[in-house]
């Protein structure tokens, strides 16, 4: 299947010589490729063989790449598919055009064949990134996690993966929760507090507050306020944690 995996590329060009030569490029990478020189026939291949990637000039005869976009995006089973523009046309209203339709990346004749292949190598990772997340999140579904557990979180602009037991808190920050991992690190879910603690392993992480739970390994010191409330330290933070009436026999008897 050659080093790229046996990864199905469909290019539709109808510079017949620039066609013959990136797909004799793109062969000895190692893809599988397919080519059209129309953009009737560059929706038909795709929706019948399915690639992986398309590489699609804009100024083709029967469909435009546009109108390719816009068939590829209404197919269900390609609508995901990385979408790549090859053209000449460098007007800003042609690539926002191509963005607002949804195309990943545009690459403007003439162009270094080896931009092309970092251009599909990225949106490919991209995407198989995506379908990992997608996968990760429906196996995960019904299951609750374990400590040792990774889960898949954005922090910054990068999609990682974080070990549970790496996470000391959680606070629901409408229409966020907001999770703080060891070193500093932070993300943003749009998952509720409530499936949080559905899926957490309840051996280490409780509420003490409608929007907090704790990952109770980080505690460090637990202070008596009144007969029903406390406050947390945990572990290199410098904010306490306030454990609220409703929660303060859950928090006795975990730790009697």
């Amino acid at each position: 299947m050659g080093k790229s995996g046996g990864i199905k590329i469909l290019l539709i060009e109808d510079d017949l010589l620039l066609l013959s030569n990136i797909q004799e490029i793109l062969e000895e990478e190692g893809f599988l490729i397919k080519t059209e020189s129309d953009g009737e026939n560059g929706i038909k291949t795709a929706h019948n063989w399915l690639p992986n990637l398309i590489i699609c000039d804009i100024s083709i005869p029967n469909k435009n790449g546009y109108e390719v976009l816009d068939a590829i995006q209404s197919y269900d089973k390609t609508k995901k598919t990385p979408f790549i523009f090859l053209t000449a046309k460098v007007e800003k209203e042609d690539v926002r055009r191509g963005m607002q339709l949804g195309a990943d990346d545009y690459i403007f004749k003439p162009f270094d064949l080896d931009d092309l292949i970092k251009s599909i190598n990225l949106r490919l990772e991209k995407s198989n990134f995506r379908e990992l997340k997608q996968s990760k999140d429906e196996e995960n579904l019904n299951k609750i996690f374990e400590i040792d557990d990774k889960i898949l979180v954005k922090t910054g602009n990068k999609m990682q993966f974080y070990s549970l037991k790496d996470l000391k808190y959680l606070r629901a920050e409408s229409p966020y929760v907001h999770l703080k991992f060891v070193n500093g690190k932070h993300s943003l879910e749009r998952k509720t507090l409530e499936e949080w603690e559905a899926k957490l392993p309840p051996k280490y992480f409780i509420r003490i507050h409608r929007s907090t739970i704790i990952n109770t390994e980080f505690i460090t010191k637990m202070e008596k306020l009144s007969n029903t409330s406390y406050l947390i330290r945990l572990k290199d933070e410098e904010e306490t944690f306030v454990i609220s009436k409703r929660y303060s026999s859950k928090i006795r008897s975990y730790f009697s």
